[in-house]
């Protein structure tokens, strides 16, 4: 007898993007999924009115109070289905990312044998691989690639050592064990869900992912990229000699903190020794900025202190009046 197919509920974090939600949404509505769960993060464009408008008996929404950022939107679904749905996978998304049409077909004809979770390839709509969305594997769990990334180094190629290449997203390709994979397009199984626990809240944003799977592994937990299975990332970054330049300001200091967070999890004994090149690489970014490189390095030195000292406490208030320039 063949396996029956997996169900699948959707879980789309959403402030404020209705142009990129609608789409998302109806994308998600048109595939073989049992359930859409929508955590609105007290969006104020017309979001919730959309939302009610929608007919379809698959949808279900719930609307936050205040703007818990991606890290606490992720984690109110994340336990809605974990909870309250009986579905046997749960996926995970942005409101900008979504499955190309076909993605939840080409998942449910995967065998999910021995895997707890599942990452899609993830592309910009032009085709282009996403690179924020590119999975890999812990260079410091894998002596391999961290060869190669010490390798290249030098050449300033280091994440190419461990990250994985182009050739692995041939949609014919194999499904490949990774570390870490994105909340775009994560599917997660209901014993991961349950084993895994949520993603941590007080991140707000940015490298929640990063940890949420980093912490999978190390529980044992077996992540897999399936090529076959595509997603669309509509989205735009700017690019500056340094990498990707932020916008707003306060989103520097999630970026940095919750890297360091993640880099203690990846890391492990080798933490400390990496901290004096992580700053240093940090600090030259701060050319990108123009005219608001002294406040990217004041933003960065309290994201780096908290960082250090493992604090998550800072309210988003706080980090607002950091980015305030006098």
């Amino acid at each position: 007898m063949a396996p029956s197919r997996p169900s699948i509920t959707a879980v789309v974090v959403t402030h404020d993007r209705l142009d990129k939600l609608s789409v998302t949404v109806t994308r998600l509505l048109d595939q073989p999924v049992q359930r859409v769960i929508v955590v609105d993060n007290a969006s104020t464009d017309g979001t919730a009115a959309w939302l009610a408008a929608q007919g379809d008996p698959r949808l279900r929404v719930h609307r936050c109070d205040s703007n818990l950022g991606g890290a606490g939107g992720f984690s109110v679904g994340m336990r809605l289905a974990r909870d309250e749905e009986p579905s046997d996978w749960t996926v995970v998304m942005d409101d900008d990312g979504r499955p190309a049409p076909g993605a939840i077909d080409a998942f449910r004809a995967l065998d999910l044998t021995g895997w707890d979770a599942i990452g899609a390839a993830v592309f910009h709509p032009d085709g282009r691989i996403c690179e924020m969305n590119r999975p890999y594997r812990n260079p410091f769990w894998h002596p391999g690639a961290f060869l190669r990334t010490l390798a290249r180094m030098p050449l300033g190629r280091g994440r190419r050592g461990f990250h994985l290449t182009d050739a692995d997203y041939r949609a014919d390709g194999p499904i490949l064990p990774v570390d870490m994979s994105s909340f775009v397009g994560l599917f997660l199984s209901r014993t991961a869900l349950q084993r895994a626990g949520l993603p941590d809240p007080r991140l707000f944003i940015y490298g929640d992912d990063q940890l949420y799977t980093l912490l999978m592994r190390r529980q044992g937990l077996r992540i897999g990229f399936a090529p076959q299975v595509r997603f669309d990332h509509d989205t735009t970054a700017v690019q500056g000699q340094g990498g990707v330049v932020l916008r707003p300001m306060w989103k520097v200091f999630y970026m940095y903190r919750n890297a360091l967070m993640a880099y203690r999890v990846a890391a492990g004994p080798w933490f400390w020794p990496l901290v004096p090149l992580l700053l240093r690489k940090w600090r030259r970014k701060a050319a990108d900025y123009g005219p608001d490189a002294t406040l990217f390095r004041t933003i960065l030195d309290q994201a780096v202190q908290d960082g250090l000292a493992a604090r998550l406490d800072r309210t988003h208030d706080e980090v607002l009046r950091l980015a305030r320039p006098d």
